[in-house]
């Protein structure tokens, strides 16, 4: 037996057709998978008319959950801690740009004291992230018959 084919040749094609279905599996696993890697916590946000934010790579979230509690990126830390922990990625990471997220459901007080810590910790331009504000539809007019 010296090969399979005609004449005793090597067939030398390629069979791509496993290949494209790996892919398509994979690529329906990322697309699935891909709107459930978001940073931070689940907190309800408040809803705003403003634009979208710029991403970068030099990003760090601070998350203050319904209950009180902060959170830097996904690590939980206290309010008094908090400054310096803050200055000490700020040493580090200078170019890094800091974004509060909070449950709207927080107390105001919880939130004045985050951004005081942030402030104390040397933070100069701290972002709000807010959600898009809903607009409802406007009412359907009432048929005449």
């Amino acid at each position: 037996m010296a090969g399979v084919g005609n004449k005793g040749r090597f067939l030398g094609e390629i069979n791509v057709v496993p290949l494209v279905d790996v892919v398509l599996v994979l690529l329906i696993i990322f697309m699935v998978t891909a709107p459930m890697m978001v940073q931070g916590l689940d907190v309800k946000l408040p809803q705003t008319t403003t634009s979208a934010l710029k991403t970068s790579d030099e990003l760090l979230v601070l998350t203050v959950t319904k209950e009180g509690k902060v959170f830097l990126d996904e690590f939980a830390v206290g309010v008094e801690g908090l400054a310096e922990k803050l200055s000490g990625i700020k040493a580090r990471k200078p170019g890094t740009r800091v974004y509060l997220r909070a449950d709207k459901d927080v107390p105001y007080g919880v939130v004045v004291q985050v951004l005081a810590q942030a402030q104390k910790a040397g933070v100069s331009n701290l972002g709000m992230v807010t959600e898009p504000e809903r607009v409802a539809p406007p009412p359907k007019k009432k048929k005449r018959s």
